[in-house]
């Protein structure tokens, strides 16, 4: 359900949701949140709800098809909500058709590769460059299947492929392939005449690279295996044909780190609003702040993507990252509920999010560590294709500190103490990474 955060005054309780008193939905819940005095009992459709010691509170009321009212009342006020519940219409599931092979053109860089025709999830099996050559027999919905050889296929959407920019109808050829070992890292290289598809398989014990050369044979297939480290990344390039595979070990002091912090959102992109009407994204700053003066005090080399209440995008963000040969990227955020649950206040503590297999450890430290100083429940380790956690070319993580909606949670940010602590977990856990 898509929340448009205000504040409506009650009298005896102030709501940040919802903000309509009369509304289309389709959602199964609707939530109301706000802050009532702490003298006030309030209750919603006759349910007592609770209310923390600073006045937030929380409730979901489950929605029945068609008209429904809602009455949220205290001591001294009584407000009446109206909401259709709409049932969606669900679309038939279209099924894949084959179609001619033909060969098309990646028109630009970083274009998903797909192990499913959806627009969205983990599914992504590489990011493809511009003016990379792919074969494609199939379609379904706004997707193209894309052959790679006899045992493997892949999707990418139609919109990112070009049919008609007079397309090299030559096979592309080897030319050669080399590999070189340094201190902290090691380099493949492979080439061909012109730019080929790819895929990474993040094993156990080492990284495959696998370049395929689909319209040479169905079995046409380049495989590259480097050794992994415990601690790593790893990166893809791609020039004229020639790829290269960088495998590079993470720094064992902090002294020699580079981190990246982000604080989340920021400027007219407010983030998740809290049941006192606070923005997600000042409390992020503060976290963020905090953050940078103990990882510098600790001798980090320490990168910002903002330090004051500004607007950046995410791909700038990731650019940052990127142009500061970044070893670990920290994103700072405060969580939001997506889809209504029937008990808001299971929702609560702190959950770590990471995308590629490498950022895992990293993840699972932090949520042990941001718990134990800020004070929060655990929440949870998850996996989430979230855009600045996606590049394997640094440590990347995305820590939720805590619930912005939950009361008790809010209790806990809305502390003088929160973000140092919330920071101070946050630092410890990543010398506690890198250290180990």
């Amino acid at each position: 359900m898509l929340f448009v955060s205000g504040m409506l005054s009650c009298n005896a309780f102030e709501l940040v949701f919802p903000v309509e008193k009369e509304a289309v939905v389709t959602s199964e819940y609707v939530l109301f949140a706000g802050k009532a005095n702490s003298s006030e009992m309030i209750t919603i459709n006759n349910e007592r709800v609770y209310t923390a010691s600073n006045g937030a509170f929380a409730h979901s009321v489950k929605l029945k098809d068609g008209e429904n009212r809602v009455v949220v009342r205290s001591n001294f006020n009584t407000q009446v909500y109206k909401f259709c519940k709409k049932v969606p219409i669900s679309k038939a599931s279209e099924e894949a058709v084959d179609i001619q092979r033909h060969a098309v053109v990646v028109k630009n860089d970083n274009t998903p590769l797909r192990s499913t025709p959806v627009d969205g999830g983990l599914n992504r099996i590489s990011h493809l460059f511009k003016g990379t050559t792919i074969l494609i027999d199939g379609s379904k919905g706004e997707f193209y299947r894309v052959y790679l050889s006899k045992d493997k296929t892949g999707w990418i959407a139609k919109k990112d492929v070009d049919e008609d920019c007079g397309i090299n109808s030559d096979v592309a050829s080897f030319i050669n392939m080399d590999s070189q070992k340094f201190k902290n890292a090691v380099i493949q290289t492979i080439s061909f005449t012109k730019n080929l598809p790819y895929t990474v398989e993040d094993l156990d014990k080492e990284i495959l690279f696998k370049v395929y050369n689909p319209e040479l044979s169905d079995t046409s297939v380049y495989t590259l295996n480097i050794p992994k480290p415990e601690k790593y990344f790893y990166s893809v390039t791609l020039k004229d044909g020639l790829y290269t595979f960088k495998v590079c070990e993470i720094p064992k002091a902090l002294e020699d780190c580079t981190i990246v912090i982000d604080a989340g959102h920021g400027g007219a992109e407010k983030g998740a609003m809290g049941c006192l009407g606070d923005a997600e994204k000042d409390i992020n700053l503060k976290i963020a702040l905090e953050l940078q003066k103990l990882l510098k005090n600790m001798g980090a080399n320490v990168i910002m993507t903002r330090e004051c209440d500004g607007t950046i995008s995410l791909n700038d963000r990731i650019k940052i990252a990127h142009e500061n040969d970044a070893d670990i990227f920290v994103s700072i955020h405060l969580n939001s509920i997506g889809d209504v649950p029937i008990n808001i206040h299971k929702n609560k503590g702190t959950s770590v999010y990471y995308y590629n297999r490498n950022s895992r450890k990293l993840a699972e430290i932090l949520e042990k560590s941001v718990t134990k100083s800020a004070g929060t429940r655990k929440d949870g380790v998850r996996t989430a294709s979230f855009a600045v956690i996606r590049p394997a070319n640094f440590v990347g993580v995305l820590v939720e500190a805590a619930y912005m909606i939950n009361p008790s949670d809010t209790v806990l940010y809305k502390s003088n103490n929160f973000a140092y602590n919330a920071a101070k977990g946050i630092a410890d856990g990543i010398v506690d990474f890198v250290n180990k």
